[in-house]
């Protein structure tokens, strides 16, 4: 996790919480960890994508004017963002 949700009380306490969780169904620590660590990042990412959404839609319906400007931005870090991974 980042070092930002490293220091997030609530995220902490979610992350400590859900280990326990997986340790009292029989699952090791080390895995108990890695799988709380998937399940918060994954709500993360989710949380992120309606965060964008919710902001693109905003924009189309009060900013109709720099919408399309907007959108180009996020194709175009998204296209970044792919070249990036595929060059390793």
């Amino acid at each position: 996790m980042s070092k930002e949700a490293n220091t997030d009380p609530v995220r902490l306490e979610a992350l400590e919480g859900l280990i326990a969780h997986f340790v009292s169904q029989g699952h090791k620590p080390e895995y108990a960890k890695l799988m709380a660590t998937s399940i918060i990042f994954q709500t993360d990412l989710d949380l992120r994508n309606a965060q964008m959404a919710s902001l693109l839609g905003w924009l189309k319906q009060e900013h109709e004017d720099i919408y399309p400007a907007c959108v180009a931005v996020v194709e175009q870090t998204r296209e970044e963002f792919e070249n990036r991974v595929q060059a390793g």
